[in-house]
């Protein structure tokens, strides 16, 4: 059998309103532009949960946070330090990549990880250049190159990029790839590490994009957020144009090798951002308690493939990153044993059937779930519901009214809308948690997760109290 070849390139903290082919004008992501024009866009894809280990072990497992267990970003269990060794988090659970691994893929990582034990390959991966945190500095960051941690000189951003090019230049061409490009980009710092000719693109830029808000009341404090708007936004915005230079240079590397029409090109994000929207700086853990807005968990999702994927399609229904896994290992033609997946495959939209029609306002097939912690959020076509464990706040957006979600509706809704809203919600979250994995129950804040869970939950000391950073 011919197996087509996989490039999935993953950024790092980048909404789906930041580019220009979702209508951003001051964006600069020609290369990312023209994938859209070249490929699908999916037009409602939603992160899993709107921080970055979470929402990337259900992109790699299929699973949802309350199951596989990483219910936070890793602050412990990467490296060894001090009084502490490498966890491997997901060793109860299999990638996609372990069965595209088992029938002959060479599956190679450049970039970010950030699902603990950086230094040991895991889930089939043979090349491993791998981050050794979760983020840091654009220059001279923490990486593992050949087994080594090494402090990479340069731009990370380039080094990523340059790694997954000589994969793909050495790759054994008797056998297809799969290579994970996974840049830390447009994660902060934005105010240092970034090219000069990347942040003069944006020099007279009033990123007019980006809402001037009051702050929201729920933000949390952190020094670097009060820096001036500008400079942060010319980081951010920079730091994205340095990836689309990045995606462009991997596209231009296909060409070369004769790869393109034998390799499907997905890119996404592991979650959304905020910069200003809904006077927050930061993503789901940017407020407190912690928010679940599109601007968090909506995120770009592209594909393409000359001659499979039909140029200019459009998805309009709602798809989720737990998808991901059964569309990617169908569209291989690689069986799996999972049972109880969340997610649906949609490998026969990318290969060209035509999207079926929605199913009702907010019928079957057209919702999707988030959690964090104790967050958690249905999402359909029209109604968005919040349920906050034990207490609250709870929130409800008639997304048709009000696609900003500037009015919550929860206590002026009829309450049967909201009691139907609640069951459906806890109803499927019933059937895609485990007890000990439950992050309703976990003690989660947003602010780092230390420990993997025991088998009859998270002891105390598992996750910090307190914010300390994003990741």
């Amino acid at each position: 059998m011919t197996y087509p070849n996989i490039l999935f390139i993953l950024a790092d903290d980048l909404g789906c309103w930041s580019l220009g082919y979702t209508g951003n004008q001051d964006a600069i992501t020609p290369h990312l532009d023209g994938m859209a024009r070249q490929g699908m866009v999916i037009q409602n894809f939603f992160c899993a949960s709107p921080v970055c280990s979470p929402a990337r072990a259900t992109l790699l497992t299929g699973r949802m946070p309350s199951v596989h267990g990483v219910l936070d970003w890793l602050d412990g269990g990467n490296m060894s330090t001090a009084g502490a060794f490498p966890v491997e988090y997901l060793r109860e659970f299999r990638g996609y990549t372990d069965y595209l691994h088992e029938v002959g893929y060479q599956c190679a990582l450049s970039g970010k990880w950030h699902l603990g034990d950086s230094m040991r390959p895991q889930k089939g991966f043979g090349h491993w250049y791998a981050h050794q945190y979760g983020g840091g500095s654009y220059q001279d960051a923490p990486m593992i190159r050949d087994g080594i941690p090494v402090h990479e000189p340069g731009y990370i951003t380039h080094a990523i990029t340059r790694d997954a090019v000589e994969f793909l230049h050495r790759r054994d061409p008797a056998r297809p790839f799969y290579l994970s490009v996974h840049y830390t980009a447009p994660h902060t710092p934005w105010l240092q590490g970034h090219p000069r000719r990347y942040l003069e693109l944006y020099r007279d830029c009033t990123f007019d994009s980006c809402p001037m808000l009051p702050r929201h009341p729920w933000q949390i404090d952190f020094e670097e957020f009060d820096q001036d708007r500008l400079a942060m936004l010319r980081g951010y915005f920079a730091a994205t144009t340095a990836m689309d230079e990045g995606v462009g240079q991997l596209l231009d590397t296909l060409d070369e090798e004769g790869l393109a029409g034998n390799t499907l090109v997905v890119f996404t994000s592991d979650n959304g951002f905020n910069c200003g929207h809904h006077g927050i700086w930061g993503k789901g853990n940017g407020t407190n308690p912690i928010n679940m807005y599109e601007s968090s968990i909506k995120v770009p999702f592209l594909a393409r493939m000359p001659g499979t994927v039909p140029a200019g399609t459009q998805l309009q229904r709602l798809y989720s990153a737990y998808d991901l896994f059964p569309t990617l290992l169908e569209f291989a033609g690689v069986s799996h044993t999972e049972t109880d997946l969340p997610g649906h495959s949609f490998a026969q939209l990318l290969r060209g059937a035509p999207e079926p029609p929605s199913e009702g306002e907010d019928g079957p097939g057209v919702v999707v779930y988030d959690e964090y912690g104790a967050v958690r959020a249905l999402r359909g076509t029209r109604w968005k519901y919040i349920r906050r464990w034990p207490t609250g706040p709870d929130e409800l957006y008639d997304l048709l009214d009000d696609p900003d979600e500037c009015q919550n509706l929860v206590d002026k809704a009829d309450r049967t809308l909201v009691h139907c809203l609640q069951k459906r919600l806890d109803n499927w979250f019933a059937g895609n948690c485990r007890p000990q994995t439950d992050g309703r129950f976990a003690g989660v804040t947003g602010a780092g997760q230390l420990k993997v869970h025991t088998a009859v939950g998270f002891e105390p000391g598992s996750f910090n109290p307190q914010y300390s950073a994003l990741r």
